[in-house]
């Protein structure tokens, strides 16, 4: 049986359409989260958010004013906080939250809650930040 080539091409096209889509859909909600991003603007070299954030995910982000990337503030003791800066330190990519930590969409970096590489290319851990409780606020200091 013989395929004329318009048809063929046409048939090939749709299948790679539909392929194509379906890693587009996956990777759309692999990055769809529902921890809200929370925007702040940058005093003193540092930001700060209330700790009642916390009422209802142990994870918050926060973008400083003009940054690109996010950072993740992790609850991990009474008073007690780790920011991590979601840049990926492979290519300089925004990272995504999934359930056991960060992934990089460009070229499949994963790291762990704790900024750790668990799967390349990247082979440094993540940017952290020194955070402290003040005055019932979050406290995250930009500069070393």
């Amino acid at each position: 049986m013989q395929i004329e080539r318009r048809k063929f091409i046409s048939s090939a096209c749709k299948t790679c359409l539909f392929a194509g889509a379906g890693f587009l859909i996956s990777d759309l909600i692999a990055c769809s989260t529902s921890v809200k991003i929370i925007h702040l603007p940058i005093t003193q070299d540092s930001v700060r958010f209330p700790l009642t954030a916390f009422a209802t995910a142990s994870i918050q982000l926060v973008r400083p004013e003009g940054w690109f990337y996010d950072i993740a503030v992790r609850k991990t003791g009474t008073d007690q906080f780790e920011a991590i800066l979601l840049e990926c330190t492979h290519q300089q990519n925004q990272l995504l939250m999934i359930s056991n930590g960060y992934k990089c969409n460009l070229h499949g970096s994963q790291f762990n809650l704790n900024g750790q590489v668990v799967k390349g290319p990247a082979e440094r851990t993540l940017k952290k930040f020194l955070t402290s409780l003040e005055q019932g606020e979050v406290v995250i200091q930009l500069k070393s």
